[in-house]
């Protein structure tokens, strides 16, 4: 992983950290295999994002108030360029 991507995927983990208290959490950039497809940026980093996210927050919500959960949590990297994000909850 090169120092951007990780500084990226670290920030937003750090951001679910903060407002979810996850207890299990992993992001990962999946942006070079998305080279050539709608938002990629040519750099290979920092644009396609896995989250896989456990958190009691999740207990008795629908998949999508989960979902709901992180990306408003991750809005503002959104804003700044981040075109997609697969989510993975866990239970």
């Amino acid at each position: 992983m090169s120092v951007p991507e990780q500084e990226l995927a670290g920030r937003m983990a750090e951001r679910l950290r903060e407002r979810l208290r996850p207890t299990q959490l992993e992001v990962i950039d999946e942006s070079a295999a998305h080279a050539g497809h709608a938002g990629a940026n040519g750099t290979g980093w920092g644009t396609h994002f896995r989250v896989r996210i456990a958190t009691p927050l999740f207990t008795d919500l629908s998949r999508v108030a989960r979902h709901r959960l992180v990306y408003d949590a991750l809005q503002d990297f959104i804003a700044q360029g981040v075109h997609a994000i697969a989510i993975e909850t866990l239970s």
